[in-house]
């Protein structure tokens, strides 16, 4: 698998994970129907650097890192990850996340936050904490899950 940084040509391969993700209702914050341009604004052009993992050159995963705050807080960054549910159980999420701790570390970020990982969202959480990542607050009814309706998110960080 190749991790590299994202160019225009991969937008197709990287909004069909997006879709697919957000799809579900379940673990993203963006709405189901959040449409192309929307997502490509967030994804593509308003993140500092956006990722993508290849296998035989099919985009399989994504990730975005940027300053989760400016000025004063931007010592810290704040990172989205996603995987093609078609490619999940690989182990594509964990490479992506080793490989975004040392970019986050070569960009010269101090920390790591997730400002909501859904509580729901074991797997994530698991591997977030697998990856040394600490559970530093919980946020009551944060987020409208499709199945579970208000559910409660983490927010996790890690010193880098």
């Amino acid at each position: 698998m190749l991790i590299r940084k994202a160019s225009e040509a991969d937008w197709p391969g990287i909004w069909s994970i997006i879709r697919a993700v957000i799809a579900t209702g379940d673990t993203y914050v963006y709405a189901p129907d959040s449409s192309e341009l929307e997502m490509k604004a967030y994804w593509m052009e308003t993140s500092d650097i956006t990722y993508v993992a290849e296998i035989e050159s099919e985009i399989v995963g994504t990730f975005i890192i940027k300053e989760n705050h400016p000025g004063l807080g931007s010592h810290v960054a704040n990172a989205s990850y996603m995987v093609s549910p078609n490619h999940r159980g690989k182990g594509i999420g964990r490479q992506l996340g080793v490989f975004s701790l040392n970019v986050a570390r070569d960009l010269g970020f101090l920390s790591i936050q997730f400002n909501i990982v859904v509580k729901t969202n074991e797997t994530a959480i698991h591997l977030w904490k697998e990856l040394g990542f600490d559970v530093i607050g919980e946020i009551p009814d944060a987020f409208q899950h499709s199945d579970h309706g208000l559910t409660n998110a983490y927010i996790m960080s890690r010193r880098l």
